[in-house]
């Protein structure tokens, strides 16, 4: 990755965001309306660059000089914001291409969202759009802003009497309306904005590309997103790939998880949504957190505003409440968080000074702080200094509404602060605005919610975890030269789907296929007693549901009897179906039983499934998938996601498996198909045996469906 596809321009999109001077074509003395907001809401924000305001039916706007059209602006225009009618678009779009103009906001409806003749009209404006190399957002979309520039490119009514508050939060969302309702949220929330997008009907600027321009922006700490569909596979995955290049982390909230929310959300934006499993393997593989509701994609990108990213799983937890600290340490387990104990010496120390404290971690300092607020910095210190713990959390409960508590614990927490500055601390209380926003200058973030607290710090640490890898992955292995082509139409029969599979570099059994009982019975022989029978065919997938396989077949004589029984059955119980032969092959014995898998999502092309083989895949589900393709490096991660990875460590006395030789297959299995994205349906290889270490990996049966013809 990324694969062929048309790259993101991040450059480009600057005029969106930094424009010095801002056309308003459709603009109205009325801020109510919508030809009115963008001007209102920026010069309320303190927009310093030139404004446009375009409508021939009035010589002044807003208290600005009208113009009839962008044509008579004197000097250059950077962006437009289009808001006249449906039927009038073209002709802005094209006025602004003459113009030079380098971006436009196309806030009118009335276009793909709604018919085919929509569609095309929206095609050809990108078109004209195009030919002048102007990028366009929209249409149908709400916009764009910058909260430290003023530049507010909305009609959205939630920007009342002044601009939002500046941060480090920049939010992309392909839909309008939630994407107001996230800045409003963060307003109301006094979470600190930087840019943000609405892309609407994507006809040029899509999610990704907005996406990419934030990710890159210095000002930006955190970029959190909404998708409702994917249109281009390819530069999301660029997107991801620029965002974890420049280290920035990246929450996204994707709707159309369930058939019904799918369908909704493909007629809302003629996008495809993909396989959701597949979607949850991109954001594993490029390392951004998944938000599956609007107060978990907040929470991250709340939390993760302020840049501190550890890297280790330690955490240290301080409460006044032993009820709490129980929970949060139930919190810190589903988190992936772990709470080694507090040293002896330190623990012996302070139930010195506190008899009924809970010492060990969590450190529980009772209701006593109440009585002496001037235990909180050394048990906040021992905690940190002593403990060592890279992050740590405070549960004080409703200390913070408590004006006359908070002075005596403040200093405290000042001092805290100043010695510990490098690391993540975290503040579960309840406080009022005020209170807040002092404790946050301090740096610390401030959750009412213990357990969401936590559940934000071990998104964090996923992250400082991520940015401190320094050395790349391996690349995917090349394909060796002479691996056979799967055809369109043209399924191989299982022999011939392990010989291609084997010169790919994904190692088969070493078996015969033979067409007479006679060459059976030598076969075995050669092969080595006791030996599997299988029936071959390419019509014949399941073989066992017609009784085409023989197990432990002893000697020569049974092997001659089970040739002609698998043929009987093959012409018997799949009539019509081509009888290739009966395969010969070893008894594999030992070892684990996996399952490696190919499918072709309709978004992302090949995907790679793993999982343990049997009950684990067919009733457990126990599986995990990738994106092809891959290195090694990703197969170890994809091999160690399965729930029943202890087994393949080895359980009860057995040894463990041969997990490098199994990685390795997995990767060349991602390469082989990655090759073969425009013929493959499917690949399944079930069972894969993964003997023990040093011994190498196996497969003892394949499948491979080629896409068919047309």
């Amino acid at each position: 990755m990324p694969k062929s596809g048309p790259a993101i321009r991040p450059e480009t999109l600057r005029a969106f965001f930094s424009p010095e001077s801002v056309a308003v074509i459709g603009a109205s003395s009325d801020y109510t309306k919508i030809g009115g907001r963008p001007i209102h809401n920026m010069k309320i924000a303190g927009y310093q660059g030139c404004i446009y305001p375009i409508n021939p039916n009035y010589p002044e706007i807003q208290g600005l000089p009208a113009h009839k059209s962008v044509a008579d602006i004197d000097g250059p225009v950077d962006m437009a914001i289009v808001v006249v009618p449906q039927p009038l678009v073209k002709q802005a779009v094209t006025d602004c291409a003459q113009k030079g103009v380098k971006a436009a906001i196309i806030l009118s409806s009335g276009f793909a969202e709604i018919s085919e003749a929509g569609a095309r009209e929206q095609r050809e404006i990108a078109a004209i759009a195009a030919e002048a190399d102007m990028r366009l957002l929209g249409p149908n979309c709400m916009g764009t802003m910058n909260a430290y520039n003023g530049m507010i490119a909305t009609f959205s009514s939630g920007i009342i009497d002044k601009g939002p508050m500046p941060g480090g939060i920049s939010i992309a969302s392909q839909s309008g309306a939630f994407g107001a309702h996230c800045f409003i949220l963060a307003r109301e929330r006094g979470y600190g904005l930087n840019l943000w997008a609405t892309t609407g009907n994507q006809s040029d600027v899509e999610f990704s590309d907005c996406l990419a321009y934030m990710a890159q922006d210095p000002a930006t700490k955190v970029v959190l997103g909404y998708m409702e569909g994917i249109t281009d596979p390819d530069k999301l995955v660029e997107a991801l790939e620029i965002a974890r290049a420049a280290k920035k982390p990246v929450v996204l909230m994707k709707v159309g998880r369930s058939d019904v929310g799918s369908a909704a959300a493909a007629s809302h934006t003629a996008s495809l949504t993909g396989s959701d499993a597949v979607f949850d393997t991109l954001l594993r593989q490029y390392d951004v957190h998944r938000a599956h509701s609007i107060d978990e994609l907040f929470d991250i990108g709340y939390a993760a505003s302020f840049g501190k990213f550890p890297t280790s799983k330690d955490l240290g937890v301080i409460t006044v409440s032993g009820g709490v600290g129980v929970i949060m340490a139930d919190a810190a387990a589903d988190a992936g968080l772990e709470l080694p104990p507090l040293p002896d010496d330190t623990q012996k120390r302070l139930k010195e000074k506190v008899p009924f404290a809970g010492t060990r971690n969590p450190l529980d300092v009772t209701a006593q702080l109440i009585n002496d607020p001037a235990l909180m910095q050394p048990m906040f210190e021992a905690l940190l200094e002593e403990g060592g713990y890279p992050s740590a959390i405070a549960f004080i409960a409703s200390v913070g509404l408590n004006d006359v508590m908070m002075a005596k614990l403040t200093p405290s927490f000042e001092a805290v602060a100043r010695r510990f500055a490098d690391r993540l601390i975290v503040m579960s209380l309840l406080a009022r605005p005020d209170t807040r926003r002092r404790m946050e200058e301090l740096g610390y973030i401030i959750f009412e919610d213990p357990s969401r607290a936590i559940h934000a710090i071990g998104a964090l640490t996923r992250y400082g975890e991520a940015f401190a890898r320094t050395a790349p992955k391996a690349p995917p292995p090349a394909l060796p030269a002479g691996a056979p082509r799967v055809e369109i139409g043209k399924v191989p029969n299982e022999f011939d789907a392990k010989k291609m599979l084997a010169a790919a570099g994904v190692p088969a059994v070493d078996e015969r296929i033979v067409a007479s009982a006679a060459e059976a019975a030598v076969a075995a022989a050669a092969v080595g007693f006791p030996v599997v029978l299988k029936i071959v065919s390419p019509d014949i997938q399941h073989k066992s549901e017609i009784g085409g396989v023989l197990l432990n077949v002893a000697d020569a004589k049974a092997a001659e009897q089970g040739f002609e029984t698998l043929m009987q059955r093959g012409r018997e119980r799949a009539p019509g179906a081509r009888l290739d032969g009966v395969l010969v092959a070893p008894m594999v014995k030992g070892g684990v039983e996996t399952i490696l898998g190919v499918s072709r999502d309709p978004v992302f092309g090949p995907v790679v499934m793993f999982g343990l083989g049997g009950i684990f895949v067919e009733v457990l589900k126990d599986v995990t998938f990738r994106i092809a393709p891959f290195g090694v490096d990703e197969a170890h991660a994809m091999i160690r996601e399965i729930k029943a990875y202890p087994i393949l460590e080895g359980v009860r006395g057995a040894p463990p498996a041969d997990l490098d030789a199994l990685a390795e297959a997995l990767a060349r299995l991602s390469a082989y198909a990655a090759a073969n994205a425009d013929t493959l349906e499917s690949i399944d290889v079930n069972p894969f045996i993964v003997r023990p270490k040093g011994q190498g990996a196996v497969a003892v049966d394949a499948l491979i469906l080629p896409r068919a013809a047309g």
